[in-house]
Order: C-alpha cells, then sequence, then structure tokens
C-alpha cells in the first residue's frame, strides 16, 4: 500500500507523545528540565556525526575535511531566504493555532514544543528518501525504521517539553505524504550526491535544534530551512566543494 509509510511514521509520532505525556508526570520540574537537556545533548551528537559523515573523509590513511564552502554558502543564503520569508514565525502562527483549537490554551510550552520537534523529525534524508521509495515502490522499510527512531525522540521530548511535540505528526504526515505522491517527480533530483548534501545540511540543522534544546531558543532553524533545498541544488552545479 503506498502511503503506509507516511502513516506508520504519522502513528508512531503520535504514539511517542502519548508515552511521553503521561511518562513526563513522573518528573519534577528540575527533572524535567535535565531531561530536556539530556535530550538536546543526543540530538547534537547525533547531528555531528551525521554533519562529520558528510564533511570528513580518508585519503591514504589521512583523516581530510571538505564541503565547507557548500556549508557556509548553503546555509548563509537559505537564512536569508527563511527570514525574509518568515519561515518560523509561520510555523508560531499555525502551532498557535493548533494549542487554541486542541484546547491547550493555557499550556506556553506548546507552541515551543511543536517547532521544536517538527524540525527534529522532518528535517532529514530519510524522511525524504523514505517517502520516495514508498511513492515509487510501496516499500515502507525506511520509514518503518525512521517511526521507530521518531517515537523514542518524541517520547523523550514530550516528557520534558509538553504535549505539542506529539502534533508535529501533522507537519511530518503533510510533507512525507506530498513525497510520496509527488515521488516519481522528485526521484530523479535525488541523486546520490543530491542526497549526501541534502544530509549534510540536514545533520548541521539539527544540530542547531540541540543548541536551541540545551541553551534555550537561540538559533531560528526554521528559518533556515531554505538550505537544505539549496543544498539540492548544488549538486547540479558543475563545481568542486
Amino acid at each position: 500500500m503506498i502511503g503506509l509509510g507516511t502513516i506508520i511514521n504519522s502513528a508512531a509520532i503520535v504514539a511517542g507523545g502519548v508515552t511521553g505525556h503521561f511518562s513526563g508526570k513522573l518528573f519534577k520540574e528540575e527533572q524535567q528540565d535535565s531531561l530536556t537537556k539530556a535530550c538536546g545533548i543526543s540530538v547534537l551528537f547525533i547531528a555531528i556525526a551525521g554533519a562529520m559523515q558528510g564533511m570528513l573523509n580518508i585519503d591514504e590513511g589521512k583523516i581530510l575535511s571538505g564541503k565547507a564552502m557548500l556549508v557556509v554558502l548553503t546555509l548563509a543564503l537559505g537564512t536569508i531566504i527563511g527570514e525574509l520569508c518568515g519561515i518560523e514565525k509561520g510555523f508560531e502562527r499555525f502551532g498557535e493555532w493548533l494549542k487554541i483549537k486542541t484546547g491547550n490554551g493555557s499550556d506556553n510550552q506548546f507552541v515551543n514544543a511543536f517547532v521544536t520537534a517538527s524540525l527534529t523529525v522532518c528535517i532529514g534524508a530519510m524522511a525524504i528518501v523514505g517517502a520516495i521509495q514508498d511513492g515509487i515502490k510501496g516499500d515502507f522499510s525506511t520509514l518503518a525504521v525512521k517511526s521507530v527512531l521518531d517515537l523514542i525522540i518524541i517520547a523523550v521530548m514530550t516528557s520534558s517539553l509538553g504535549k505539542g511535540c506529539a502534533f508535529s505528526a501533522i507537519p511530518v504526515f503533510i510533507f512525507e505524504g506530498l513525497i510520496t505522491l509527488l515521488a516519481r517527480l522528485i526521484s530523479p533530483l535525488m541523486t546520490e550526491l543530491a542526497i549526501a548534501y541534502l544530509s549534510l545540511v540536514g545533520s548541521i540543522l539539527i544540530f542547531c535544534v540541540g543548541v536551541n534544546l540545551v541553551w534555550g531558543k537561540k538559533i531560528r532553524v526554521a528559518n533556515m530551512l531554505p538550505a537544505v533545498i539549496l543544498a539540492v541544488a548544488a549538486a547540479y552545479l558543475p563545481l568542486q566543494w
């Protein structure tokens, strides 16, 4: 069944949210704060691993780094585009609308939890590649693996940030669902190099999410999202990054 991967992934996020909501009640405020920072540190190291995989390579026994210019240009230009478009504010407005419509008007952490969780589970190659595989072949195995990871991540986030995290299932459902529907059009664009660039820049954005979790909101990560699109476009330029 085409689209099953998106359904599984969305359901896993909701399940993680429900699990985290009830387990979070067992922790005191200071314990929830510690859990948030622990989650942030975990996200940081996951992101570092992904970024290093994209930037480092071994040549004749020596570790070499590269793609620094790709990172600088895509992040800088992507952030300018995102700031001009106001993507972060759009996320927040949608979060505020959800907060009211779901009867969580008194939850001061709802919007922050929703935006943070959405960025964590939406950014990355697994979501795009998995949705394409699901749309073309009906193969949802990649999204199934992502679902397990997301369930754990959202459960931990919800227990510390609040139930707004569970509603990240909505952007994931829309994002992966659209890619699944448009898979035959998107697939030719996602070459091996394009996926590698997407993974690299996506990992850096996830690192920024981790920074916000550990040190409070310092970076408007949603406004950096166009960098991911620019990273894919960069794969088609005749340049050595």
